[in-house]
């Protein structure tokens, strides 16, 4: 049975016997071909791809201080922009006030100018008025005088049944009249 026995199995033995650091450890010939491979490995990453890779994070690095710059300018840019506008609303809102003011000062005037007017006119039209009533209460008395002057004398021709002279008896009617009106007022 011993001798039955394929190399396998006396190998897979012999590493149960070998136990602890042995088993942790590479042989001494791929610990050397591995250090030689990882060196040629760490040489070209050394020569050629950390270069790249330092340029690009440097790239990225440059891109992103300009990007923040930018914003930075653009943040200054806008708050400058802000307060001129802020400036140029606060103008607009006094220019506004003082028109408004102009027009109401303006109006007022105007308003003053018209009720003054108004009244002068209403004055005038009284005056004219008055004299018109005047004038047109003369006429109306002198109308009446003649009327009732007029039919006195009918009447009185009438009563005393002759004609009268009529300039005398018209200077009576009239007198007579006149100590009326005196007695009215």
């Amino acid at each position: 049975m011993f001798a039955s026995q394929t190399p396998w199995l006396l190998a897979t033995e012999a590493a149960e016997e070998s136990e602890g650091i042995d088993l942790l450890l590479p042989e001494s010939s791929e610990l050397i071909a591995g250090i030689i491979a990882f060196s040629i490995i760490f040489f070209f990453a050394w020569k050629w791809v950390f270069p790249q890779i330092s340029k690009t994070l440097e790239e990225r690095q440059m891109a992103i201080k300009a990007d923040f710059e930018a914003a930075e300018n653009a943040k200054v840019e806008a708050e400058s922009l802000k307060n001129d506008y802020q400036a140029q609303l606060a103008q607009a809102r006094d220019e506004a006030a003082r028109i408004v003011e102009e027009a109401r000062q303006a109006g007022e005037s105007v308003r003053t100018e018209v009720v003054a007017r108004a009244e002068t006119e209403a004055a005038s039209i009284k005056e004219r008025a008055t004299a018109d009533m005047s004038g047109e209460r003369d006429r109306v008395a002198a109308s009446l005088r003649r009327e009732v002057a007029d039919l006195s004398l009918d009447v009185a021709e009438k009563v005393v049944g002759s004609s009268l002279d009529r300039s005398s008896q018209q200077a009576l009617v009239d007198r007579y009249i006149d100590e009326l009106g005196g007695l009215g007022n």
